[in-house]
């Protein structure tokens, strides 16, 4: 089985909107373990403008599953996750000021930093995955940088299947056949929803781990406004 590794940046960001600890980050993280979730995902900006790097010390003790801390690997990031040793990194190229991650690495280009920065976290057991394109040489390229893992940017498989056009799943069946070839485990990530899952992971074979936030937390505010406003009126009654 695939497992779900829940992104719960949008609590964070619910939280600071309003200041204060409502949502309750910790409990939610607890919470998604207790419904089943394989695992937690936080991706920490510079700005800190939904996960603050002292949420990723507090979830340390928290998260019982998978902890999967996503980031550009900067300073101040990689002496975060060295300091609070997640099972998981994820290496992403996102720009500091980027509203959400945009683009996988150009391993080839950035393979040297890459190579090095990967070594230094599984010098203290953390398992490394990085953020890719499904391009053949990325994934490629990847390979000879160490990661144990890549995560498939799946933006553009989402775009086309909203659209009917289910052939937008090819490049990410291809990738991962070549990762699968070359022993890279493989995560997969962005836009997934409960609308296109199903069909992604049929087509993805040894899919690992999904890595879901924006998409799960919106479905579930949908799925539950049915029952929390009748629970509402139960008690104007």
């Amino acid at each position: 089985m695939t497992k779900l590794s829940v992104n719960i940046n949008k609590i964070a960001t619910l939280r600071n909107a309003r200041g204060g600890n409502v949502p309750d980050l910790l409990k939610v993280a607890t919470d998604i373990q207790k419904f089943g979730a394989q695992g937690i995902t936080i991706h920490p900006r510079p700005d800190e403008r939904h996960i603050r790097y002292q949420d990723a010390r507090d979830l340390k003790s928290i998260v019982y599953t998978e902890y999967n801390i996503e980031g550009n690997p900067q300073h101040n990031f990689i002496d975060l996750v060295l300091e609070c040793k997640p099972t998981q990194v994820t290496l992403v190229p996102d720009a500091i000021g980027a509203i959400t991650s945009s683009a996988g690495w150009d391993t080839i280009k950035f393979q040297d930093y890459l190579t090095e920065v990967i070594a230094e976290f599984q010098r203290n057991g953390i398992r490394t995955s990085i953020f890719v394109d499904p391009i053949q040489e990325m994934i490629e390229g990847a390979k000879k940088t160490g990661t144990d893992r890549i995560e498939l940017y799946t933006e553009a498989f989402a775009h086309q299947y909203s659209l009917g056009n289910e052939k937008g799943i090819e490049p990410y069946t291809k990738a991962a056949i070549l990762a699968n070839e070359l022993g890279l485990g493989i995560n997969a990530g962005h836009d997934l929803s409960l609308d296109n899952i199903k069909f992604f992971k049929e087509n993805i074979p040894n899919l690992l781990e999904v890595s879901i936030g924006h998409a799960l937390i919106s479905e579930a505010l949908y799925l539950g406004l049915d029952n929390v406003v009748n629970m509402y009126l139960n008690k104007l009654k």
